[in-house]
């Protein structure tokens, strides 16, 4: 288990995680700030570094180039006050393992911290196919902790979306995305499941492709969601009968809080689709 640096000793933020790393048991210790952060990497070796929540990413950016002509295998999780999608798609090219501006959750970066510090198989994990600033598509091994990267980007570029949306979105996106990877790859890490995220005038859509055979959705007879229009429980005592454990919430879950979920014909495709109010969309930097 590698060490874990946070920087920002003086950031309420940077202690709450650090608090919840050291009650995991995992070596860790505070920066003051970059210079400091950059002499500790030269004294010891750490796996993991959180960057402040002061700072912006353009600079943890530059920040992660220093720290890696020091510890090339180290990585960041990037804590920044705001961001662009200019500025996420920089992160996801620079291979940061995860992206958070405010609200901040602490358990869940604490979390994602402690299993980056066990990870040594992320660095091919995530490959970016094609980005600019209204369409972003990656490629993404099928592993928990690659979806849960993958998510924080997510969010990041769904940053102009209401919060509440915006949890909504990813809520919906976390199900579809874990259901590829577990029906459709078993949680194979050597088979890889395909997202792109796109913004409209109107919308804000996300694309998930499996490499499974998919499924029709008429066939889906013993799952949550075709138990939709009665009692979403009524299907777990049967699966048991047949030896298999409760599915389709996922698929539920997502139907309920996007304006449309639409599959490709065989059923290893699924479209998200959520509908903003245009003015949402007026800030967004133009290409």
């Amino acid at each position: 288990m590698s060490r874990v640096l946070i920087i920002g000793s003086h950031t309420q933020v940077s202690h709450e995680i650090g608090d919840i790393v050291a009650a995991a048991a995992l070596p860790m210790e505070y920066a003051a700030g970059h210079a400091d952060a950059l002499q500790k990497l030269r004294s010891r070796s750490f796996g993991v570094v959180i960057t402040s929540a002061d700072s912006a990413i353009e600079e943890d950016l530059a920040l992660l180039a220093e720290m890696r002509s020091i510890r090339p295998g180290v990585k960041c999780i990037v804590l920044a006050h705001q961001s662009t999608p200019v500025e996420v798609i920089a992160a996801l090219r620079a291979r940061v393992f995860a992206c958070f501006t405010p609200p901040f959750d602490t358990y869940e970066i604490a979390n994602l911290a402690r299993r980056a510090a066990s990870d040594n198989q992320w660095r091919d994990d995530l490959q970016v196919l094609s980005a600019r600033p209204g369409w972003v598509s990656v490629r993404v091994n099928c592993r928990v902790v690659t979806a849960e990267r993958l998510l924080s980007f997510a969010r990041e570029f769904s940053a102009h979306l209401p919060e509440d949306t915006r949890q909504e979105l990813m809520q919906a996106l976390r199900e579809v995305l874990l259901n590829a990877m577990e029906h459709g790859a078993a949680f194979n890490p050597e088979q890889v499941v395909e997202v792109t995220a796109v913004q409209t005038g109107r919308a804000m859509v996300f694309h998930v492709r499996d490499p499974g055979s998919g499924f029709r959705r008429e066939s889906l007879n013993d799952t949550a969601i075709a138990d939709a229009s009665s009692n979403p429980l009524d299907h777990v005592a049967h699966r048991e009968q047949e030896g298999m454990r409760g599915g389709g919430y996922g698929l539920l879950l997502a139907s309920g809080v996007v304006d449309e979920l639409i599959y490709s014909e065989i059923g290893n495709e699924v479209l998200l689709v959520k509908y903003v109010d245009p003015v949402t969309l007026d800030a967004l930097p133009a290409d």
